[in-house]
């Protein structure tokens, strides 16, 4: 059953057409479907991504279903987990549908090789395929059908091999009127570069590989041994490669790595080669599996400064420490937090594009996860230090705790610095965060995993010589770095016409949702990077890592008990994360107005007016706003306009989005944290009657509160390990009968944009976390008939983002990449 271990994209789009079809309904269709596959959390899709599949409807050939199909085969979903997903919601038509249609499709298994080979040698070209019983095979040369037995086959047999047969080579399999064609296969003859000379007697013409290196698996701190041997004349010479990179320290016939670890693992091949002729080996693939140290004698010495040298010896299985690990299933999270900065206007160094949405692809992706998320964009250095401090309160006994950074950055002396967007410009650590501070005060929380995440320069600073010392680190094996680059080296970002992206997040994304250790999947993200062109040599992702035990980002969360004071700071930033509620407004002249609201961040804010209800009499009418206190920052020319993208909102989004049937205007309220009391505007509302020629204008002061973050006052100063110095909140205020989940209790999101801030010391907030299908899991309105809809808005659209597809080397120039740090 080979043919289902493939992935939904290889089936053909006649079949994904048809199979959309028989998703498209509301009873046992595509959103059924969404939740059936979130059983494994890779193929989790967030509310936006459900969102931006529903909305498909909104198009003469759009389709939610093919939408959703499209996802989750670019999250490599297999035919036989979307088969047994169809199973689980009982959906007997799609399942016969796909039963039968992957039984039909003709796929091909084993492609034709390009190969050389001497006059008068044998020549197979092999192509297999899957698919119904009874399929045709027909090889062609060029555009000429080879006749006889052998061209009927799947194997195309040369022989004896002759310059006639040099060309290239394609195989047609059919059945009945389908049929599908391999990869062109080259057939080259190695004609020998001169006579035999006497040195050499008895040697080959050309070159001609005799053994080949072997895939093998091995453990970490093994020695590992490839052989690859050709005979030529002049003689060989041999150059390796690792996933494609030259290694340059490898220049004879046999490699040989003692105490492989991790990274070593992947794939290999030999280029053999000699003044004429060049030739490849086959691929093999290497594996690296962990070291038991269970199968090996102890030794133990005690090397204490002041002890004398005590040796014990045990036998395999018989050590203390040699206990069996737990097995995954025993490994949980008593919750999820995650920290993500991006900083990108910067008021004196080089302003960047990536970070905003590397932080909104990041935070979607940690959301499936389970993760509570914290994303904020440009921070100056007090704010970073409180949300730092309030992101502290999150964590407990237990958690798994996660610090994103993409913005300028530095390393001295083995400390990394974070940059604030208003650090002057010859800072120092003084004007920055030291990530070493913040693993620390991690660690006082007693954490299950510490995992850091820096997509940051690594240069060093020459404007700061003072050596910082950090708390002292415990011994604690959870602790993760993954650095986007080396030591002493640069981070890059893309910038493309309608995105940009940093280079270790269009990898990670990839990646972060396997079920895999932290460092596997950090591991293979490293590799990935590797096979990218345009990093090698520049960028590479280094990982430095003391974990034990089989954590990953995936593990389920399971709740444990925890104090009334920390599900009250739980239910404070929640309770700082919330949208005014929508209200509706009575004029006098009898116009009725809806008024409402949505996060775009949890310091961005969008407010939309919408008319509901006016006399037969008055012909033309909009509400519209004004008045704003100084504190906010409002781009005036882009207030009250009729689409989110001329109000300088959701600009990731190409296509605006259709106009709804009912007429809204949309104002953008930003820096929302400057907010020192209750927001107040006016709402002028602007109509004409039939038998009036002049504009009548009415007015009314409305009061919301504060919302969002403005409750937290990030801009004031915080006590290390205080909740917020001017909040409002006490313990005593909640009634908290028991440990409360923020996920459970009050799930709200911000999305994230690339919205520039014309103001380079805005931040933007965003707490995210719960399920993903969560009822009040987003605050973006949906253009809706519906009045108990419009009370609680939906996302709009889902952010375009950077696909997989384009990391290659066709797609990037070196003149695309600019850097994430210049003094």
């Amino acid at each position: 059953m080979e043919e289902w271990k493939r992935s939904i994209g290889t089936l053909s789009d006649e079949i994904l057409i048809k199979l959309a079809k028989m998703l498209d309904n509301s009873t046992c269709g595509w959103r059924q479907l969404a939740n059936a596959v979130s059983e494994q959390p890779k193929f989790r899709c967030s509310e936006r991504e459900l969102t931006s599949c529903s909305l498909q409807v909104l198009t003469a050939a759009g389709s939610p279903a093919r939408t959703m199909l499209t996802l989750l085969a670019e999250r490599s979903c297999s035919l036989d987990f979307l088969l047994h997903s169809l199973r689980k919601m009982e959906h007997q038509e799609a399942v016969q549908f796909l039963t039968t249609a992957v039984a039909e499709q003709i796929q091909i298994t084993v492609q034709p090789q390009s190969q050389e080979a001497a006059p008068g040698s044998n020549v197979v070209l092999t192509c297999r395929a899957s698919g119904p019983p009874g399929l045709g095979y027909q090889w062609f040369k060029g555009k000429q059908e080879i006749l006889g037995e052998s061209g009927n086959s799947s194997e195309l047999v040369l022989c004896p091999l002759s310059p006639t047969h040099q060309g290239h080579y394609i195989c047609r399999i059919s059945h009945g009127e389908k049929f599908v064609f391999s990869k062109w296969a080259q057939v080259r003859l190695i004609i020998s570069a001169g006579c035999s000379s006497s040195l050499f007697p008895g040697s080959v013409s050309g070159l001609h590989i005799i053994q080949r290196p072997q895939s093998q698996a091995a453990s970490e701190g093994d020695t590992l041994v490839l052989e690859c041997t050709a005979e030529g004349n002049p003689p060989a010479q041999y150059e390796w490669y690792h996933n494609k990179v030259p290694m340059p320290q490898q220049k004879t016939s046999s490699l040989r790595i003692p105490c492989v670890t991790t990274a070593h693992r992947g794939e290999y091949t030999c280029k053999v080669f000699n003044l004429y002729h060049e030739v490849w080996s086959s691929t093999a693939t290497v594996t690296i599996g962990p070291s038991s140290v269970t199968d090996a004698s102890w030794v133990e010495v005690d090397r204490g400064l002041e002890s004398q040298e005590v040796h014990k010896t045990y036998l395999p299985g018989t050590h203390p420490l040699a206990s069996s690990p737990p097995s995954a299933k025993d490994v949980y999270a008593t919750d999820k937090v995650a920290l993500l900065i991006g900083n990108m206007n910067y008021i004196y160094h080089t302003q960047l594009c990536a970070p905003i949405s590397d932080v909104h692809e990041l935070t979607n992706l940690l959301r499936q996860l389970d993760f509570k998320v914290v994303s904020l964009l440009d921070l100056n250095w007090q704010e970073m230090h409180s949300a730092v401090t309030e992101f502290l309160l999150l964590l407990d006994k237990g958690v798994y705790g996660l610090l994103y950074f993409a913005g300028h950055g530095y390393e001295n002396y083995g400390n990394s610095f974070m940059v604030p967007i208003d650090a002057p410009v010859s800072y120092t650590s003084e004007h920055c965060l030291c990530v070493q501070n913040i693993l620390t005060k991690m660690q006082e929380k007693k954490t299950g995993l510490n995992v850091f995440l820096l997509d940051m320069c690594r240069k060093r600073n020459p404007h700061d010589d003072v050596i910082v010392q950090p708390g002292l680190l415990k011994v604690t094996a959870n602790i993760v770095f993954g650095y986007a680059t080396c030591v002493d080296a640069e981070a890059y970002e893309v910038k493309r016409e309608d995105v940009s992206n940093g280079i270790f997040i269009n990898f990670l994304k990839q990646r972060v949702c396997e079920d895999e250790k932290v460092t596997v999947m950090l591991d293979r993200v490293a590799e990935d990077m590797g096979r990218c062109v345009i990093t090698r040599g520049r960028q590479a992702l280094e990982l430095r890592s003391n974990l034990s035990e089989r954590r990953s980002l995936t593990d389920r969360i399971q709740v444990s008990q925890c104090s009334a004071s920390s599900s009250a700071r739980n239910l404070q930033w929640a309770i700082a994360h919330v949208l005014p509620e929508s209200r509706y407004l009575q004029f006098d002249c009898g116009v009725k107005v809806q008024l409402g609201f949505a996060a775009e961040f949890s310091n961005v804010m969008v407010i939309y007016t919408r008319i509901l209800d006016k006399p037969d009499e008055i012909v033309s009418c909009s509400a519209q706003l004004t008045d704003f206190p100084e504190d906010v920052d409002i781009d005036l020319k882009k207030s009250n306009q009729e689409s989110l993208l001329e109000a300088g909102c959701l600009s990731l989004i190409k296509e605006e989005l259709p106009s709804p049937e009912t007429h809204s205007l949309y104002t953008h309220i930003r820096s929302l944290q400057r907010l020192k009391r209750e927001l107040t505007f006016t709402i002028c509302l602007h109509y004409t009657y039939s038998n009036m020629d002049e504009e009548v204008q009415e007015r009314q002061q409305v009061t919301v509160g504060k919302p969002l973050v403005s409750k937290l006052n990030l801009h004031e100063p915080r006590a290390a390990h205080v909740s917020s110095a001017s909040s409002s909140f006490s313990l005593d205020s909640f009634n908290v009968p028991g440990c409360s989940s923020f996920g459970e209790d009050l799930s709200l999101t911000g999305t994230a944009s690339n919205t520039r801030s014309h103001h380079a010391q805005s931040a933007s907030v965003s707490f995210t976390g719960g399920s993903p299908t969560s009822p009040r899991s987003a605050n973006v309105p949906e253009e809706t008939d519906s009045p108990e809809i419009l009370d609680n808005p939906r996302p709009l659209v889902a952010s375009k983002s950077l696909p997989h597809s384009k990391v290659n080397d066709s797609n990037y120039k070196f003149s695309d990449m600019y850097n994430f740090h210049s003094y």
